[in-house]
């Protein structure tokens, strides 16, 4: 099985640039000097995917308040990112990595083992990316209700450990 590079806290996050629910490219250095919480997820409109992204839209307040932006990045085409978008009233861009190679870049490109089936796919992952550009925190392990929580806790932390 064939694993791809990941991360880890310290190091210079990879730098990417994908379409977007904004209609711009978008990419790490478009927020430079902000945090950025860059969470990958397997597919929109799915009952794990939709509490995450409902989890990020529902304390973007407190998010923003931190200084930080929210950029969703999964495999689905735009056309599916936008409808996903809509349906939940989601505030914060979805990027697509059709190709998966951000994906593989962050090291969330992983095969999956479903009912015996083996197929590639994204796992869900989260990374904040510090105003420096460095990783400051992976998440591998996400419970996808809990973790929007967990990051902004997290956040604060790391900010005052800035300090």
């Amino acid at each position: 099985m064939q694993e791809f590079y990941e991360p880890k806290a310290g190091e210079r996050a990879p730098e990417f640039k994908l379409p977007s629910t904004d209609g711009k490219q978008l990419g790490p250095k478009n927020f430079k000097g902000s945090w950025i919480v860059l969470y990958f997820y397997p597919k929109d409109d799915t009952p794990g995917c939709t509490a995450e992204a409902c989890g990020f839209r529902d304390g973007m307040s407190s998010l923003t308040g931190e200084g930080a932006v929210v950029l969703g990045v999964s495999t689905d085409p735009i056309t599916s990112h936008d409808k996903f978008r809509a349906k939940y009233t989601l505030n914060f861009p979805l990027l697509s990595d059709e190709t998966a190679d951000v994906a593989k870049m962050y090291g969330v490109w992983k095969e999956k083992n479903m009912y015996g089936r083996r197929s590639w796919g994204v796992a869900r992952m989260t990374y904040i990316i510090g105003p420096d550009g460095k990783v400051k925190k992976v998440y591998k392990k996400v419970k996808a209700d809990e973790h929007p929580a967990q990051v902004l806790a997290d956040l604060q932390e790391l900010k005052k450990a800035e300090k």
